[in-house]
């Protein structure tokens, strides 16, 4: 018996070693072959079902306007003339039913996928609304002021577009559970009986929206078995932030026992540097909070943790901005590229762009434009010696380019063309990038959790005068602080301003070499 513990522990003792080995060469951590095979299966980019349903919204909008502006323009125009009652009419209509679908409840991803029963409250509404208006006709006098053709058309033909419209969203939506796309892929933390409990509940509900992928658990399979519920274990929860690094998660579900403080704190150190969603799940614990310190996920009741940063209509609309403010800056400052260019080829041999490795989102490894500002056989791809001041591998080009920050330009193309940078966000870092011999992430607690979203060209720690070397253990430190303090509170707003400061902070370019 104490032969097999002694080769317990041996076993966790090199486990140990070959984890330090890893970190030490920058190498991901090993994985199980089953938690590698399950990483490894395809894994769409995720659907955000609020986007669907306020896509939806618009789109019947739309299509009950044009269909009421259609039969006015057709019938009561030619006889009549333009008429703004007309149009206010339609379009205040067009308004009030949204408003009256939303309120029976046909824009979750369950009611877009049955058509039958959603169409039946649809015409519920759409019927409401017609009613209403000939109610308010009737009150303010106002009959005869529009035409009962036109009126009784487009009843008829804006319930014949609404069927034939959720028929369409109807087989798309299915197609896109089908590929994964509207599925949250679900990760159980903790095993046991509670993690068997959360899994027996979850699955027990009807149109679940959660593919749980396995358990992860940091207790022995004495106490946690290697199959729970039916969900296999896939490792531990150091294990978990490599796993989802390596696919798609959106879901962590914490099945601890919220009186176990101290294990939940420790997982919850380890798990939120990840781009995921993490709730603590209510469903065993004797502690009881107000119903409104609830959500709930079916029926299971959930603390919430963490948020997932920037989604959702948020994730659009920063799309949006980066690839429409970013193409128009690379339309403006192409002449400056052009011209510096031009300087870099004839002050030195060798190619225009230099590409270098860096981390993005979510820890990946992405490929970064610059313009090459060291000479050509002394480029150092993985950043292993900082760039210091007088650095002899920097040509006088060079010192112009990265002391005005010229050379980041070509990382438009990244923004544009690429999407894999954002034009505001924490700064990309080389892998191997170091303050005082020490590679970022052992400095600095917590590092990669500004990792949980896409990195930028410029950034709230650069316009605040941390840019340049990062020779010591602060300066690093305080580049982390203020990008989580960036993530926590971003809006479209606070990249305008971090944009329009970028400029006025260049000027200070005592930290740039």
């Amino acid at each position: 018996m104490r032969g097999a513990e002694n080769k317990t522990d041996n076993s966790r003792s090199a486990d140990i070693a070959a984890q330090a080995n890893a970190r030490a060469n920058n190498a991901p951590r090993e994985l199980s072959p089953l938690a590698k095979m399950i990483a490894s299966e395809p894994a769409p980019p995720a659907m955000s079902a609020v986007v669907l349903g306020g896509s939806t919204r618009f789109a019947e909008f739309l299509l009950l306007s044009l269909i009421g502006l259609a039969i006015y323009g057709y019938y009561v125009y030619p006889g009549e003339g333009f008429l703004w009652r007309y149009v206010i009419a339609t379009f205040g209509a067009s308004a009030a039913a949204i408003v009256a679908f939303q309120i029976v409840d046909v824009y979750d991803t369950t009611a877009l996928r049955r058509v039958i029963s959603s169409f039946a409250r649809l015409t519920l509404a759409w019927t409401a609304i017609f009613l209403i208006a000939f109610g308010l006709q009737f009150f303010f006098r106002l009959e005869g002021q529009f035409s009962r053709v036109w009126t009784a058309s487009w009843y008829f033909f804006g319930l014949a577009a609404l069927f034939a419209f959720r028929m369409f969203v109807a087989a798309k939506v299915r197609q896109w559970t089908r590929d994964g796309r509207l599925i949250r892929r679900t990760v159980i933390v903790g095993g046991a009986a509670p993690g068997e409990a959360l899994i027996e509940a979850l699955q027990a509900q009807k149109d679940s929206d959660l593919d749980i992928r396995g358990v992860f658990d940091d207790r022995s399979d004495e106490r946690s078995a290697p199959m729970i519920a039916g969900k296999p274990k896939l490792g531990t929860v150091d294990d978990l932030v490599e796993f989802a690094r390596r696919t798609r998660i959106d879901l962590l579900l914490v099945s601890l026992p919220i009186s176990a403080e101290a294990r939940v704190l420790q997982m919850l150190r380890k798990l939120w540097v990840l781009p995921v969603d993490i709730r603590l799940a209510a469903h065993t614990s004797t502690l009881r909070f107000r119903p409104r310190a609830y959500s709930y996920i079916g029926n299971v009741p959930v603390l919430d943790v963490y948020d997932r940063p920037i989604t959702d209509w948020n994730f659009v609309l920063k799309a949006l901005f980066d690839r429409v403010v970013g193409a128009l800056m690379l339309i403006a400052l192409s002449p400056v590229m052009l011209l510096t260019a031009l300087a870099v080829k004839l002050d030195s041999k060798g190619p225009v762009f230099f590409r270098q490795k860096r981390y993005g989102f979510n820890n990946e490894l992405i490929e970064v434009f610059k313009f090459r500002s060291m000479y050509t056989e002394m480029t150092d791809a993985t950043a292993a010696k900082l760039v210091t001041k007088d650095d002899p591998r920097v040509t006088r080009v060079g010192r112009f380019i990265r002391k005005t920050s010229l050379d980041e330009l070509p990382q438009l193309i990244n923004v544009v063309f690429k999407g894999n940078l954002s034009l505001v966000g924490p700064r990309p870092h080389a892998v191997h990038a170091k303050a005082q011999n020490q590679l970022y992430d052992e400095v600095v607690d917590g590092y990669f959790a500004r990792h949980r979203v896409k990195p930028g060209i410029t950034g709230w720690a650069q316009v605040n005068g941390w840019r340049g070397e990062t020779d010591t253990q602060e300066k690093i430190q305080r580049r982390v602080e203020h990008d989580l303090y960036y993530i926590e509170n971003w809006s479209v707003f606070f990249d305008v301003y971090i944009i329009a400061k970028t400029p006025i902070s260049l000027l200070k370019s005592e930290n740039a070499y």
